[in-house]
């Protein structure tokens, strides 16, 4: 199968390229497409990225080409990854009118090019922030079950990954899944968490453990609270180590926070979260990841069947994700994931989209 990666000469672009190659997701016979823009400077780097990539990975890369016009691309799996970001640095605050505002045209830019020149049958990876609008726009126009977003499930393996660090165990061996909007707004299912090797009991007693007393009412304000306490640290390597004070949740937001403070990016976990989804469709089998989607009415929020974008459970397999596999949920986890939706769909209506 061939991939096609918009926005390839990015951090995220090139981290995706560099390991969808090194570890084998494209062998000699595939395709790998890198798309700029052109005009710009990214349609220029990206002849170079291709020589560069050739260079590091002639022995087992895929055939390289390129494409500087939305008309241009052709892939199996399109992974969107272009457009403005957040700054790094301290300070720096996330503006998504502002990302949403830069970003709507570039979106619909490529989404009506696919629509009108496409296979109809690509599956799109939506990387670029605000995810859930990149969401809307391709779904609107191409399918929504052939556009997925990554973010929820980048959020899952951080919680993953969280609860594993806190235990002492490999992130193989924890499951569950993050639900709601990317980033601050995640909806951390503890009622999904599995460990492998332990019966239900143990579980749930390890997850007591890990929560104590604490629910999701509190979730966003406990969030909020530690971003002041972390900004407030002196160094960074005391605010790195402030947040292994938190629980798991917590830690799983904060981290990448203070990871894109203190100037750095997440680009490579990025990257990984990208790759595993391009794996799952990659793969020709059903396995369940998390992603944001445009839902109607697979599930019920509120009382009614809920009609928008957001991030859940569902299965992915060569041709989008299928069905959601959200179990009965928490209280609190339902009730804080319908104000998140609602939030979302409120954000989308004030960028021109969403359900009225």
């Amino acid at each position: 199968m061939d991939v096609a990666i918009v926005g390839a000469t990015g951090d995220i672009g090139r981290a995706i390229c560099g390991s969808l190659i090194e570890h084998g997701e494209l062998g000699p016979t595939s395709r790998l497409q890198l798309v700029g823009r052109e005009g710009g400077a990214s349609g220029d780097a990206i002849h170079g990225l291709r020589v560069d990539l050739i260079d590091a990975h002639d022995e087992r890369a895929p055939h390289i080409d390129v494409a500087t016009r939305p008309e241009d691309v052709v892939a199996d799996v399109i992974v969107i990854a272009a457009g403005a970001t957040v700054p790094t640095g301290t300070g720096q605050v996330v503006d998504r009118d502002k990302l949403a505002e830069g970003n709507r045209r570039l979106f619909e830019q490529y989404a009506d090019a696919l629509a009108a020149h496409g296979s109809g049958h690509e599956v799109v990876i939506v990387v670029s922030n605000p995810v859930e609008l990149a969401v809307e726009v391709f779904a609107r126009r191409l399918g929504r079950h052939r556009v997925i977003g990554m973010g929820a499930w980048l959020d899952t393996l951080r919680f993953r990954r969280e609860i594993a660090a806190t235990l002492g165990i490999r992130r193989q061996r924890v499951g569950g899944f993050v639900a709601g909007q990317h980033g601050d707004r995640m909806v951390p299912l503890w009622s999904s968490v599995r460990l492998r090797g332990l019966d239900p009991d143990e579980r749930a007693e390890i997850v007591d453990r890990l929560r104590g007393e604490r629910t999701l009412a509190s979730f966003r304000s406990e969030v909020t609270a530690a971003k002041q306490r972390v900004a407030g640290e002196p160094d960074v390597r005391g605010a790195f180590a402030a947040i292994d004070t938190y629980p798991p949740d917590i830690q799983a937001v904060i981290r990448p926070y203070l990871t894109h403070q203190s100037g750095a990016k997440t680009a490579y976990g990025t990257a990984n979260a990208t790759v595993d989804l391009i794996r799952t469709v990659l793969d020709g089998r059903d396995i369940v990841v998390a992603g944001q989607v445009l839902l109607d009415g697979e599930i019920e929020l509120g009382g009614i069947p809920w009609r928008g974008v957001l991030g859940v459970p569902v299965a992915v397999g060569p041709e989008g994700w299928s069905k959601v596999l959200l179990d009965d949920l928490a209280p609190d986890e339902t009730r804080v994931l319908w104000e998140v939706a609602q939030s979302i769909n409120e954000s989308l209506v004030a960028w021109g989209g969403g359900a009225r």
